[in-house]
Order: C-alpha cells, then sequence, then structure tokens
C-alpha cells in the first residue's frame, strides 16, 4: 500500500504553469503545459465541482452516486483574471486558481475568510500495473478544524487524527477502529473557525482519507485508480453542507411506509413456520408491538434465492397473509450468489442470457457462498437490473411478502484471500465497461437499486421497503440500512450509537443497528439499554446469530421484558413525530439524527462529544453505554430543557449528572417544543387513530413545530393529498399562544387534539379558541393542564 509520504515523493508529476483557460457557461478548464487539465463546475452559488485530467482529456462523465434530481443553478458568477490568479466569484464563494501551480484556495465571498487551502493540491503517479493513474489532493488542516462523516466507520465521531480507507467490505464481528467495513461514503465535513464545508470525492476506486494523521497539519484523500473528481460544498453551517450533499446524492424516493418505523424482529434463521408462529404469537400475548418478521437464508430451498423450503413452509402465501392479518409485515433475506444448478431456473436464465459477471480472460465469475458454488449477477448492467427486478414478482406480488432485506451484496465470498470478487472481474457500469477495481464499491448499491425496482413494480401501489448492508454514496435514494455484523458487547453499543449519527451526518438517516449484538450473546441489562438506544434510530430491529441463545424481548426475565416493553411502546408513540422527522429529511435533506456538533457548531463543547443527539429536531437523547449504570454525565447543549421523565427545567451549555436506572434513559425535550403522540398500538394500523396527542412544552418566547401526516403507504402524498400542520408557539409571562398554519388536502383521521400543557408558570383561567372564548372547565381533562379541542383550531390563546 502506498503511503501519503511516499506518493508525495514520488508524485513529480506535477502541473506547471496554466498555458491556456476557456469557459462555457458554468464549466471552466484550465489546461498547463504539460497536459494536466482542471475543470471547474459552477453547480450552485455554494457548490463547486472540482475535476483533473493528466491527458487533457476526459473520460465520459458517469457517477452513480449523483441524482438527476440534484439542485442545480446559481444566483451570480463573476470569473475574473489577475495577476497571479483567476479568480471565480459567486454569491456564496471566491475561488483563486493559481497560474503557476494550479493549487486552489476557496474563501467566504461574504466576510473574505479562508475556508480551504490546497497544500500540495493535485498530484498523482501513473500506475504501470494497472493503467490510468494514482490520483491525490492534499489540503490544509487549518487550526482547530475538526472532521466529520465517512459513512460507517466505527471511531469517534470527530476524525482529526485519523486515517480510513473506503472499500466495501464484509466485517462479521468488526470491533471500534477496524477498518474498512461495509459501506464506501467518501464524503466529510469539516470545521473550523466557526465555518463548515463538505467535500465528496466522488470516485467508486478503493479510497483513502487521511484527516492530518501522518502530518498533523495536511488533509488529504486519494484513489487507486480513476479520476480527481470533487465536489466542494459550502454551508457555513454544517446543516446546509449535509443537506447540500443530499440534495446532490439524493434524497430517498418515496417517504417509508408507516409500518416499516414500528419495531421489527430478525433472527437467524426463524423456521420452520411453527417457530415463526410461536415467535409472533409471543408478541401479542405480551403485547409487545411489533410489525416485521424476518425470515433469513433457511427458508429457502438450498439456499437458492427466489424459492422456498416446502418442508418448512409448505404454503408460504397462506403463512405470509395469516401473519398479515396479525398485524406482521413478512420480511425476506435476497442475497446476490445465484447456485450454479442447471436445474435452478434463476441460474438458467442469468446463464442463456449472459448476466453474470465473467473474469477477464472470459469465464464467470465463480465463488462459494451460502448455496455453494455461485454465479453472481453483473448488477452495474441496466438489463440485469431489470432482469432481476422482474424475478421479485412471485414473492410480492404472488405471496405477499412487505419487504427484501439484501445481505452479502459486498459482495462477500468466502474461501478466497481477499473474501470478494477478485480485482479483473468485469462489470458493464452502465456502458461504461470496467473492472471490479471501479465496480466494487457500487456493486451492492446497484443490487439494492434493482431490489427497489422490483419491490416498487409489483408491490404498487404500496410503497417499498428494502434493506441492505453495502453501500455507496447515493444508495438512501432506494433503500434503509443497517450496520452489520455486530457483537452483543458494551462497547458495540457505544459503536452502534455513533455508526448511527455518522451515517445520518453523511446522508443516510434510515439507519440502524442489530439491537443486542449480531455475535454472541446480550446479558438482559445490555439488551435494554440496546433497546432504549434502539427505539431512537429511523431503524429499529433486533437481529441476531440464534448461536448463542434466543434473543427476543422476552428472554431475560420479566424485569426487563417490562423495560423493553416500555421503550417499545414509548417508539409506537412517537411515531407521528418520527414520521414528521422523516417529511423533512425528504423535503430538506436534514438528517434525522443530529450530532451535537450538527445542532450548535459554534459551541467548541460539541465538537467532540459521541454520545449525545438531536432525535429529529426537538428531543436529546443520551443513552447509557455502560454497564451497572445508574445515570451517567451528559451535555446538554444551548437552549433550555424539559426532563421528559419528570419535566424539570434546565438550561443548556453545561454538563449534568442525570439518574437513569435501568428502566429509564436520560431524554429532554427543547422548551417550546410540541410533541405529537399516538396510542399505543400493537402493530401500526391496529387502532383507528381518533385523537392525537400533542405535548406542549412552555418556552418563554417562540418555538415552530411540525406535524405532518398522509395515508401512511401508497403515493397519493405526492398528488398533495398530506397534512402539514405548523404549530407556532409564543410564550409570554403570563400568556401561552399556539397558532395553526395547515397545508395539504388530507383529511386525517383524528378529530381532536389533546393538548398537555408542561411548564405552564401561571394558572389558568381563561382559554380562547379562533378568539372566542371558551369555558377552560368545559374541555379540561383530569382537572390539570390538559385539555381536548378541535384539531381545525387557528388560535388557542391561553392566558392567567
Amino acid at each position: 500500500m502506498i503511503t501519503n509520504t511516499e506518493l508525495e515523493l514520488k508524485g513529480n508529476q506535477f502541473p506547471n504553469h496554466i498555458v491556456s483557460y476557456n469557459k462555457n457557461i458554468d464549466v471552466l478548464d484550465f489546461r498547463t503545459e504539460n497536459d494536466v487539465t482542471l475543470q471547474i463546475t459552477i453547480v450552485r452559488d455554494s457548490v463547486i465541482r472540482f475535476r483533473y485530467s493528466t491527458t487533457s482529456n476526459f473520460d465520459k462523465d458517469f457517477s452513480y452516486a449523483i441524482t438527476k434530481y440534484a439542485s442545480t443553478g446559481y444566483n451570480y458568477l463573476d470569473i475574473e483574471e489577475a495577476a497571479e490568479d483567476y479568480i471565480i466569484t459567486t454569491q456564496k464563494l471566491i475561488c483563486h486558481i493559481n497560474k503557476i501551480n494550479l493549487k486552489v484556495n476557496i474563501y467566504d465571498a461574504k466576510d473574505k475568510t479562508l475556508i480551504s487551502h490546497d497544500e500540495l493540491g493535485f498530484h498523482w503517479e501513473e500506475s504501470y500495473e494497472f493503467g490510468g493513474d494514482i490520483v491525490k489532493m492534499s489540503k490544509t488542516s487549518q487550526d482547530g478544524e475538526s472532521y466529520y462523516g465517512l459513512g460507517d466507520k466505527p471511531s469517534h465521531l470527530n476524525l482529526k487524527g485519523k486515517r480510513f480507507e473506503n472499500w466495501v467490505t464484509d466485517s462479521y464481528a468488526y470491533g471500534k477502529d477496524t477498518d474498512p467495513i461495509y459501506k464506501a461514503i467518501p464524503f466529510y465535513t469539516g470545521l473550523h473557525h466557526g465555518k463548515s464545508y463538505g467535500i465528496f470525492f466522488d470516485n467508486t476506486f478503493r479510497t483513502f482519507f487521511d484527516f492530518a494523521h501522518e502530518r498533523k497539519n495536511v488533509t488529504s484523500f486519494w484513489a487507486q485508480g480513476g479520476e480527481m473528481n470533487y465536489y466542494f460544498i459550502y454551508g457555513p453551517k454544517m446543516t446546509d453542507v449535509v443537506a447540500n450533499y443530499t440534495d446532490l446524492t439524493g434524497k430517498p424516493h418515496q417517504l417509508p411506509a408507516l409500518w416499516t418505523l414500528g419495531y421489527h424482529q430478525c433472527k437467524w434463521s426463524y423456521y420452520p413456520e411453527s417457530k415463526v408462529k410461536e415467535v409472533t404469537a409471543k408478541f401479542r400475548e405480551l403485547q409487545i408491538p411489533c410489525d416485521a418478521i424476518y425470515l433469513d437464508i433457511d427458508y429457502m430451498e438450498g439456499f437458492r434465492c427466489f424459492t422456498w423450503n416446502k418442508e418448512y413452509f409448505p404454503d408460504p402465501k397462506r403463512m405470509v397473509q395469516e401473519l398479515l392479518e396479525d398485524g406482521f409485515k413478512t420480511i425476506v433475506i435476497i442475497d446476490p450468489g445465484i447456485k450454479i444448478d442447471k436445474d435452478y431456473e434463476v441460474f438458467k436464465e442469468g446463464l442463456e442470457n449472459d448476466y453474470f459477471c465473467r473474469r477477464a480472460d472470459g469465464p464467470y465469475m465463480k465463488g462459494k457462498v451460502w448455496p455453494g458454488e455461485c454465479y453472481f449477477p453483473d448488477f452495474t448492467n441496466p438489463k440485469v437490473r431489470d432482469w432481476w427486478a422482474g424475478l421479485f414478482k412471485e414473492l410480492i406480488e404472488d405471496i405477499g411478502v412487505k419487504g427484501v432485506w439484501n445481505d452479502m451484496n459486498e459482495p462477500a465470498i468466502m474461501e478466497v484471500p481477499n473474501k470478494t470478487f477478485p480485482d479483473d472481474v468485469r462489470h458493464d457500469y452502465d456502458g461504461n465497461p470496467c473492472s471490479h477495481r471501479k465496480a466494487h464499491n457500487v456493486y451492492g448499491m446497484q443490487m439494492a437499486r434493482a431490489t427497489y425496482q422490483g419491490l416498487k413494480k409489483f408491490g404498487y401501489p404500496k410503497r417499498p421497503f428494502v434493506i441492505t448492508r453495502a453501500a455507496y454514496a447515493g444508495t438512501q435514494r432506494y433503500t434503509s440500512s443497517w450496520t452489520g455484523d455486530n457483537i452483543a458487547t458494551w462497547e458495540h453499543l457505544w459503536i452502534a450509537n455513533v455508526q448511527a449519527q455518522r451515517m445520518a451526518l453523511s446522508g443516510f438517516s434510515f439507519i440502524g443497528s442489530d439491537i443486542g449484538g449480531f455475535a454472541e450473546q446480550p446479558n438482559g441489562e445490555l439488551y435494554a439499554r440496546w433497546i432504549q438506544l434502539g427505539v431512537f434510530h429511523p431503524f429499529c430491529r433486533t437481529h441476531s446469530s440464534g448461536d448463542h441463545g434466543e434473543q427476543e424481548p422476552w428472554m431475560f426475565g420479566e424485569e426487563i421484558t417490562a423495560v423493553v416493553k416500555k421503550f417499545i411502546e414509548l417508539r409506537y408513540q412517537l411515531l407521528p413525530y418520527l414520521y414528521t422527522s422523516f417529511w423533512h429529511y425528504l423535503n430538506e435533506g436534514t438528517p434525522i439524527l443530529k450530532s451535537l456538533v450538527l445542532y450548535d457548531q459554534e459551541d467548541i463543547q460539541t465538537h467532540y462529544r459521541t454520545d449525545e443527539f438531536i432525535f429529529g429536531d426537538q428531543i436529546l437523547v443520551c443513552p447509557i453505554i455502560e454497564a451497572n449504570s445508574k445515570g451517567r454525565r451528559l451535555y446538554l447543549p444551548k437552549g433550555n430543557w424539559y426532563n421528559y421523565w419528570n419535566n424539570k427545567f434546565s438550561s443548556g451549555g453545561k454538563e449534568v449528572w442525570v439518574e437513569a436506572d435501568l428502566d429509564s434513559m436520560p431524554l429532554f425535550i427543547k422548551e417550546g417544543a410540541i410533541i405529537p403522540k399516538y396510542p399505543i398500538q400493537q402493530y401500526v394500523g391496529e387502532k383507528e387513530i381518533n385523537e392525537v396527542v400533542l405535548e406542549v412544552y412552555y418556552k418563554k418566547g417562540k418555538e415552530n413545530s411540525f406535524l405532518y401526516d398522509d395515508a401512511h403507504d401508497g403515493y397519493d402524498y405526492t398528488k398533495g393529498r398530506f397534512s402539514l400542520r405548523t404549530f407556532k408557539l409564543t410564550g409570554k409571562t403570563n400568556e401561552l399562544i399556539i397558532q395553526q398554519h395547515k397545508a395539504g388536502t388530507f383529511i386525517t383521521g383524528y378529530k381532536t387534539f389533546k393538548l398537555k400543557l408542561i411548564g405552564i408558570p401561571f394558572n389558568i383561567s381563561k382559554i380562547q379558541i379562533d378568539n372566542e372564548e371558551i369555558d377552560f372547565e368545559a374541555v379540561k381533562v383530569n382537572g390539570d393542564n390538559t385539555l381536548i379541542i378541535d384539531k381545525d383550531f387557528t388560535s388557542l390563546h391561553i392566558m392567567q
């Protein structure tokens, strides 16, 4: 492996001075005397693309990461030639291109402060083994600079001082700082002097990132092939950086169906049918809410994808329907390896149509996975993706399966040195033929894409639900994900917390971990603490290998079962809050989980916090991640907060101790928040929701809250049939005003709101609804500060 220093010492092919400059609207080309060309594209005022060639020519411009729906356009663009630089100015940025060495400096257009400074800048080394170049970019690390993002790395949230590799890898029982693992998301956010920017290195080869690890004042990124092609994204707020990156690589194509946000139960493996029914019946008997049950590879006939073991599951359609009638949606696993078997229809179709990956000299790529010797579809070929999508007809349309879980799609291969495809395997790459060196990191993404297309087609008019283990930047458009084969340890509880936050910072919010740990067996305390964290992750699923014992919520004794049930019930109560957060994510690109640094980048105390995070916009979650804990110290960020359990009021910007025995976990609500809640259900749709609880947390000042609703599945919401309620709270010393603005044409099933007024500093004596005075005693509930009002009120005025 080539180190930074070796590459820099060998990199004597530096660009020399600029000899020509050409402008075509918003694309600028700068060519040097030795044919190095820098192409700059102004994507937006705050987003600039930098693309380098060492031959003055560029390959076909193609990316799996960039969505066709990405926003483009700018308000201002000016190009000026100065004595030493070309100067490009947009409304947000000023970019200097040095005429002598092609180095780039980027400044904030508003106050002219330096944001990014090339150190060596672009340099490269020719790859004699494979052809092409090893391409590298190095930049100066600014004083006090911190770095975040890069997908699922199981390391400290702040990446400063570390080095990472992006090569999608099956990492069973990985540990803290293991690298690489399952995902390759080459995007990071830098933060210094109160301002934030992002860099997305859109290169699917094996890439490396060094955050001032080898040299403390230098940050660099490089790839073992392809182009130096990166996007510079400016904030200055981190929330804007992440939102603009998510806009560039794509928001999810649709809202998730509400049931997918419920609790899911999974194990390797639930079989035969009687075992599946035993588990689901126990959930209903104990009244622990659950929406989905998973079938791992043992449901198949000899692990052949798209088949059923008729001994274990004699009538899958009947079973799936019976489970559905009891509120359980069935999710099945599908892996990429197709068993070599001349009597297996899927194998025969793939062979007849030449849909499988080939080695460089022509033979099919053959590798051993669960079914034995397999061939592997080339998911980078659009014809193969169409074929693969069509294979889901029986599972989805005929049998009624509601979701598909793509596993082993790194791709993972058993009994080979690198546990994946050799480098010489060939891929279509959507008409841009290449080797596996280029296609490896997107293989799982394209499998998930093809699976998504199949579920969307055959599940219509319902929304598709796909889960993937492997991912590249942009995979969030098609699928949810989990963090892979973790371990039942306290360290992994910490890792799960950090990984979910990091994925959200990397544009991928629909994420969760295997609650309780996949490998080994948790004790009851660890399982309970993991559930407490997991219910605040967008994807919420217990999953275990089954090799070390059972891992259902009731397997750890009555005390633990009660704690688990309490928190899963809280999850179901908060579904309207989570669903609303997904609506914001889809429309604005804002992460559902917000690390404290994202919430308040100006507070340097947040830059190295890993444990606490904001769930949605208004709930602070502080998981207990150490054994035998009766509480913990935690950091309350800026603002004022109410303890969720006792409504105690605390000011932020400081560290505090909070008691939290096993049946509790520190949760805080932002003052001024209005938190919507559903009644507890055993599964989504079990009950008709006639009333929504609004927990109103008093604030002296103003705060906005939201409640989004629609049919919870289907696509009518895209035609305006949704309900979006904006609540504007204004609190004064002796009065509280809540104004409601409504948008959308969807008529909600609930008719009333039950308002629970928390923290009111005065005794209520008078209420006006839409300027009409109402008898407080007539709307009051239980003699406390709870009242029931019509959902369509416009203004609520509560007075002393």
